[in-house]
């Protein structure tokens, strides 16, 4: 492992990017970031264990991967306890920014990194290397006022420990995430909004699928909702294609001649699933959201019950028409596809390449020519 610090090419950056653990959608759209990096010959290390890993492992085989250990959340099966499991966790979850931060220092030793990149990983900053923190959450929803300052607070703080913000979300007033990524107070920490980020790529191609099913998320609530779904299906007579978002996952359900079943898609398969479906309907998570919005698709969009980031996208994203948004708990398929084809779907074009010059500004102007220390 060590041996990769003689190889080093002169002049060339070393980057660690390292996303979140939190579902798939912080790996998902590192990828772009990455390719970006490796577009201006920088050497890049992947940080991430689990599913986070695997899927990033496909996407980029030729890389240096290291094992960093994730926040491994837990999550509630009814909403009304969602809260209170998350409160308990907390002490783990500060105990991991701890560990991340000690990590992080050995590494920067070993490796000798150029720059660190994290998405939402709030320990990995250091005082001598540049680190940059990635995040749609300058706000974090509670429903609560207090608990919503208090996190506020406490998030800013984290952030102001790096040398940069990057915001996946435009600046201005039309934007994808409302109030998560443009609160009335910023962090100290000098915030770029690189617009949306997101590993497709839009094209036309003759539609195949009457409807597509993204599964995405924690569980248990991603089986429940999955089961949900398995039941209404029955009763669906158009072609569907089911893709459960389980990249680590051998077992295969039962398909038939109307429904097709994947535990998980590549990039560009998913890409090509979506431009080939009439409407989607997936989890409300921001990854998603980014995704479907360069595609110009059609999407039902159902929060992760408990998850008020993405209660808060909902209801936010529905008010702007940018899709179609409903609960869980009043999920119906053959109810919200007939509501979803009177509803006036808006469908804003934003700029889908801002982060490019970020990255360039960052690796050209920043790191080689000695902007930090």
């Amino acid at each position: 492992m060590k041996s990769i610090k003689f190889n080093r090419p002169l002049h060339k950056p070393r980057i660690l990017v390292a996303p979140l653990d939190w579902g798939l959608g912080h790996a998902t759209r590192s990828i772009p970031i990455i390719n970006r990096l490796l577009k201006q010959d920088c050497e890049v290390i992947i940080a991430a264990e689990g599913p986070c890993r695997l899927l990033l492992e496909k996407e980029f085989p030729g890389l240096f991967f290291l094992n960093l250990r994730g926040y491994r959340m837990q999550y509630s099966r009814q909403k009304f306890w969602m809260p209170v499991k998350l409160l308990i966790q907390l002490p783990k979850i500060f105990l991991s920014i701890y560990t991340e931060h000690s990590w992080l220092k050995k590494m920067i030793k070993e490796y000798s990194f150029d720059a660190v990149i994290s998405d939402n990983r709030l320990g990995l900053y250091h005082s001598f290397v540049p680190c940059i923190y990635i995040t749609h959450q300058l706000k974090i929803k509670t429903g609560n006022r207090f608990t919503e300052w208090v996190a506020q607070k406490l998030h800013h703080r984290f952030i102001n420990k790096y040398n940069e913000c990057w915001v996946p979300d435009t600046a201005g007033e039309i934007n994808l995430a409302g109030e998560l990524s443009h609160p009335v107070a910023l962090p100290q920490a000098p915030v770029k909004y690189i617009g949306p980020l997101s590993r497709l790529e839009k094209s036309k191609l003759e539609i195949k699928y009457d409807l597509l099913v993204i599964l995405s998320g924690p569980e248990p609530q991603r089986s429940v909702f999955e089961k949900m779904l398995l039941y209404d299906l029955e009763k669906y007579t158009g072609r569907i294609l089911l893709v459960r978002g389980l990249p680590s996952d051998t077992t295969l359900l039962k398909t038939s001649s109307s429904l097709e079943i994947q535990n998980h898609l590549p990039a560009a398969e998913l890409n090509h699933a979506i431009l080939q479906s009439k409407i989607i309907i997936s989890r409300c998570g921001y990854t998603t959201i980014m995704d479907l919005n360069k595609l110009q698709k059609e999407a039902i969009l159902v929060p992760t019950p408990g998850q008020t980031e993405q209660e808060y996208l909902a209801d936010y994203l529905l008010k702007q028409k940018f899709f179609f948004c409903v609960s869980q708990k009043d999920f119906s398929l053959s109810a919200t596809l007939k509501k979803a084809e009177g509803f006036s779907f808006s469908k804003p074009a934003f700029p889908q390449n801002g982060y490019e010059a970020v990255i360039d500004n960052f690796v050209l102007n920043s790191l080689l020519a000695g902007k930090y220390p």
